[in-house]
């Protein structure tokens, strides 16, 4: 733990510039940026499931005071403050600095190959119920939500008694529905271009693979270098049937911008298409994706090589980085809401899980 947080003091100095430049020389003291990151990855990294517990944890916790810097009698943020400087600060962009300055440490960089490159999505859990995917304004007159509103004068007035009448019989008592109600599905069909959820509108109604369920989601990307595992690149875009060629697409040019040099990128066959393996080729990457049993668009070209089967076989270690970052990073499912909120935690869970791997890459 100790040289995991000096490893990470020494990525945080290299951003100082970046940091500088957020903050003005007057207004009320602010959390310091290096604090904020750090406080994130502690939470990360120990799966502290929000940020009210992370708080109240570093009352008493030792260890996360020391982590994130704060003296044994400094006062812990309140929550609220916590939230709203580390939502201002976090966003994409600085996600994917810190990420690069964890890689470009000394002890780090050795461990990266410069050649052989693996990518894959996974779909991430959108913070709203399949109750919230509501007809959009206008398409179907609005449903009963079960509220839990009392009824109205008219529904109590049809189970009074006379008042002419003598009151033979207890008064009844309105009968009022559960908030949560519960709601068939069955028969119904549902639909992206008809429905949205009103708990988060950017997150679609998506599934994988044949046979699954369709469930209210994203999809994060990641690009792993095959030599240690580690994760070099993030991202997170709307859920979609092109939205991992695309976003492979884009994590390949941010990672190695105009390179003149050959690269091999592993895929499963779901990037089997042939629009993608146009387009890596003039960018001077070899497609080593896995054959689909029809319309292929990998022929003997690429396969007859061995390099096509280790790449084939390293690439599943990516699943390795999803795994943990749903089990302890705590993105099964996100616990926030708005694509770009939920692109930055996970790019920065990404860098925490190649954080977590280096004291097993750098033990003696």
């Amino acid at each position: 733990m100790t040289r995991r947080c000096f490893r990470v003091n020494e990525a945080l100095a290299s951003l100082d510039a970046e940091f500088e430049a957020l903050y003005t020389d007057f207004g009320r003291p602010s959390i310091a940026p290096e604090r904020l990151i750090r406080a994130s990855l502690i939470q990360i990294l120990f799966s502290v499931r929000s940020d009210r517990q992370l708080m109240e944890q570093m009352q008493y916790n030792l260890l996360f005071r020391w982590f994130v810097g704060l003296g044994i009698d400094d006062a812990v943020w309140v929550p609220t403050v916590f939230t709203k400087n580390r939502d201002r600060l976090l966003t994409t962009e600085m996600s994917r600095k810190v990420m690069a300055a964890i890689l470009a440490h000394r002890e780090v960089a050795p461990l990266l190959s410069d050649e052989h490159f693996s990518v894959d999505g996974t779909l991430v859990k959108a913070w709203a119920s399949m109750k919230s995917f509501q007809s959009k304004a206008g398409d179907t007159p609005p449903e009963d939500d079960g509220s839990g509103d009392p009824p109205g004068p008219e529904t109590i007035a049809e189970d009074q008694p006379d008042p002419t009448k003598a009151e033979t019989n207890p008064m009844p008592r309105p009968t009022r529905q559960h908030r949560n109600a519960e709601v068939d599905f069955r028969g119904e069909k549902r639909s992206n271009a008809t429905r949205v959820s009103t708990t988060d509108p950017e997150a679609r109604l998506y599934k994988k693979s044949p046979g699954t369920g369709a469930m209210l989601c994203f999809i994060g990307h990641a690009l792993m270098e095959n030599r240690s595992g580690l994760i070099v690149q993030g991202d997170l875009t709307r859920a979609d049937g092109h939205a991992e060629r695309r976003a492979a697409l884009d994590m390949i040019h941010r990672h190695s911008p105009g390179s003149t040099r050959r690269l091999m990128l592993g895929a499963d066959k779901g990037y089997d298409a042939r629009g993608f393996v146009t387009d890596l080729r003039p960018a001077c990457v070899t497609p080593h994706v896995a054959q689909k049993t029809r319309h292929s668009a990998i022929d003997g070209r690429t396969t007859r090589h061995e390099s096509h089967a280790l790449s084939q076989k390293h690439r599943k270690r990516i699943e390795e980085a999803f795994g943990w970052a749903k089990t302890v990073g705590g993105m099964a499912p996100t616990v926030y809401r708005r694509i770009e909120r939920v692109r930055s935690r996970f790019v920065l869970t990404m860098a925490a899980s190649s954080l977590a791997r280096l004291p097993r890459l750098l033990a003696p």
